[in-house]
């Protein structure tokens, strides 16, 4: 199964639009303010997409001031539902989420989830890399995937959110090693930055996480990467994939920005519209290659679609392996 998917008053701050020009094109920002709201701790993937958002942005003249908040905790479902409480009506506020706050909204029953934020743009997926300290006795996937085989509960992988892209990625190895999914030694952690340190420290036999999470470590010799996770090899990283390997499991981390709730059509219209100048931006293009990220952006009803397409497809999955 693909588990590859998904102002105030506007006019207010709005300065006079080029006639017949698309907003993005004339000489004034698209917002003079935006208010980034990041559901996780500072320094993981969400974290980073909204500080490189706020750079791209500022550098193509898009907005002219930032806020950030960030509340972390539980895959996002921490922070979601003071988002959704406080940013009501509120067209100048973005929160970046994804497929981890897909899961664990799954995941946590939670009564809030990403179906009460709504949908603005998928920006990037991000193939997930697994790790070993350096001194792992472990050298190569299959000295890893033999470990994990015989002693599930006694091999320990930290990632993101319980029932996020890190997490189901391991229930889905088990699997396909022939092992319950139920008994993964998963260890979950609110921001990227914690995960990092278990690993490297030897608190954990391993880790899981997007490639940028862990890039500075693997570059530095700190971490040695085993695997990535996605159909094809991440471009300039010579680290082949589990399919290559002989493991049939493909799994990518998509993240995106989404609109408080209550907005009004013209106010998802001119967010859209910001997305939209900053993808194309040579700054946005520039960062992609840096971070690894591939562009898999979509808009308006299309994304609309395929956020609740993986809601019903990320629960389908998180029941086929124990996780729901």
């Amino acid at each position: 199964m693909n588990m590859n998917r998904r102002r105030l008053a506007i006019a207010a701050g709005l300065a006079p639009f080029a006639a017949g020009l698309p907003r993005w094109a004339s000489a004034a920002p698209v917002l003079e303010s935006l208010n980034m709201f990041i559901p996780a701790a500072p320094g993981g993937g969400w974290d980073t997409t909204g500080r490189v958002i706020e750079q791209v942005c500022r550098a193509a003249g898009l907005v002219t001031n930032f806020q950030f908040e960030n509340v972390g905790g539980a895959g996002g479902m921490v922070g979601l539902p003071k988002f959704v409480g406080q940013r009501k009506g509120q067209g100048n506020a973005l929160l970046v989420g994804g497929s981890v706050m897909v899961g664990a909204g799954i995941a946590n029953k939670s009564p809030i989830t990403i179906k009460d934020v709504v949908p603005i743009a998928r920006l990037t997926e991000e193939a997930g890399v697994i790790v070993v300290p350096a001194n792992s006795p472990h050298k190569t996937w299959k000295d890893f995937a033999a470990a994990l085989k015989a002693n599930p509960k006694g091999t320990s992988v930290a990632g993101g959110s319980a029932g996020g892209t890190d997490h189901l990625l391991l229930g889905m190895l088990l699997k396909n090693l022939g092992a319950n999914p139920k008994d993964a030694a998963y260890v979950a952690f609110a921001g990227g930055g914690a995960a990092v340190a278990a690993v490297i420290g030897g608190q954990v036999a391993a880790g899981i996480s997007g490639y940028s999470e862990f890039a500075e470590h693997i570059k530095s010799g700190r971490l040695r990467a085993i695997a990535v996770s996605g159909n094809a090899r991440i471009p300039g990283v010579d680290v082949p994939t589990l399919k290559e390997m002989g493991t049939p499991v493909a799994t990518a981390n998509w993240r995106g920005v989404f609109g408080a709730p209550g907005i009004s059509p013209a106010q998802v219209k001119v967010l859209g519209e910001l997305m939209t100048a900053m993808r194309n931006s040579a700054q946005w293009k520039e960062q992609l290659e840096q971070r690894k990220w591939v562009d898999v952006f979509l808009a308006g009803e299309a994304f609309v679609k395929d956020v609740a397409d993986d809601i019903r497809d990320t629960e389908a999955v998180m029941k086929e392996l124990g996780l729901a």
